[in-house]
């Protein structure tokens, strides 16, 4: 089993999105997949409770207690952390985590946070000593936006992989509101998404 953990302290940078569409993507292929909930919003659970009983099977566990246990079975886990987690409890979930993903809205208040967030990941040195893939997503993004230029300038600049761009587009609204993932659209409607996810499952599967 792989255990992939999306967190980020700073709330709306969306976690949630990444977490859902990433399970409908192992969803598709027939990998048995569990969305753990950390986050008192539930906002993943929601997701899931909306899915039509025609697509895929998910499994759910509503984490907020702290402790999760994982369908039998399961062979990716999906962690959605909650928003404002100290670093107590960002060192607990790293511990159960093979990937940690966090991804960064283009803003400058954004950026500052994930400055921070990422330099203390950086300076507790648990990521070096526990060998962890860690990267970094770039999420809702204008690509002709001087702010994106900033944070891509950031990305590039931190000792974190850059994995890919998601960019702003109401498919990841739709699919949110249908409990589904973009994977589950027609190809045609989501093209340009699915390319841009091509990079992060590859990354994540350690495919390079």
């Amino acid at each position: 089993m792989r255990s992939i953990l999306v967190v980020n302290p700073k709330g709306g940078c969306g976690k949630s999105t990444v977490a859902t569409n990433l399970a409908s993507y192992y969803a598709v292929w027939g990998v048995p997949t569990t969305l753990v909930d950390y986050d008192s919003q539930h906002s993943s659970l929601e997701w899931l409770q909306a899915r039509p009983e025609t697509y895929e099977p998910i499994s759910g566990v509503d984490a907020t207690n702290g402790h999760a246990g994982y369908p039998s079975g399961t062979e990716r886990a999906l962690m959605d952390a909650p928003a404002h987690i100290d670093n107590k409890e960002v060192n607990r979930l790293i511990n159960k985590a093979d990937v940690v993903l966090i991804p960064v809205l283009p803003s400058a208040m954004d950026i500052r946070a994930a400055a921070h967030f990422i330099g203390d990941l950086l300076v507790q040195g648990k990521i070096r000593e526990q060998r962890k893939r860690v990267g970094v997503i770039a999420n809702r993004v204008r690509e002709n936006t001087i702010v994106y230029g900033q944070l891509t300038q950031f990305l590039k600049g931190v000792k974190i992989p850059f994995v890919t761009s998601l960019r702003d587009t109401q498919n990841y609204i739709r699919a949110a509101e249908r409990g589904v993932g973009i994977f589950e659209f027609a190809p045609y409607m989501v093209q340009q998404d699915l390319e841009q996810w091509r990079p992060l499952i590859n990354w994540v599967e350690g495919k390079r």
